[in-house]
């Protein structure tokens, strides 16, 4: 659960990160907000996977490094992706609609 906020926090600050840059340009200088969010999250993803992999496990954990990194990186991204996929669908449907 902490990921996930934690993820959801790093998503957040990627989103208003554009939305700021876009503002203080005067134009829009990135389209999709929601994808450099996304982008963020994934990079971020990436140094913790890396963080989880090259350090050894302490010692009162059973579990290795495969079930944290698919607890504490793959999922919470998978649901955040698949979050914004699901976003970025409906917007597209109603954007649709005449």
């Amino acid at each position: 659960m902490g990921a996930l906020i934690f993820y959801v926090a790093v998503y957040f600050i990627g989103y208003y990160a554009a939305n700021l840059l876009n503002r203080m340009v005067g134009r829009a200088l990135i389209q999709n907000r929601r994808l450099a969010g996304l982008v963020l999250v994934l990079m971020v993803s990436l140094l913790h996977g890396y963080k989880i992999i090259s350090t050894s496990p302490s010692h009162d954990h059973g579990e290795g490094a495969g079930y944290a990194l698919g607890f504490y990186v793959i999922l919470p991204v998978a649901i955040i992706a698949i979050a914004v996929l699901y976003l970025t669908w409906q917007e597209k449907q109603d954007n649709d609609i005449p």
